[in-house]
């Protein structure tokens, strides 16, 4: 899939991950999970999960977790693939 395509894709998607106070440990299997049945998975960080840092950087440290590439970041979601 290339890059027009895949950003047609993410556009078209709905939330299937959420991180909230518990951090990107909490969401980390079911993230992998999702990967493995589908192209691209988006993520909201919820106000509670960003203590601190940037979206950027929670969403590069989800992705090493789950061995992704972040797709784009918009806001406060994160879009993903493998």
């Amino acid at each position: 899939m290339d890059k027009k395509e895949r950003k047609r894709k993410a556009h078209d998607l709905d939330v299937t991950v959420w991180v909230g106070k518990s951090g990107v440990d909490a969401v980390v299997d079911e993230l992998n999970d999702q990967l493995a049945d589908r192209e691209l998975v988006k993520v909201k960080f919820l106000r509670a999960a960003r203590a601190g840092s940037t979206t950027e950087e929670q969403a590069a440290d989800l992705a090493d977790r789950v061995n992704a590439t972040v797709f784009d970041t918009r806001g406060h979601t994160a879009v993903m693939y493998r």
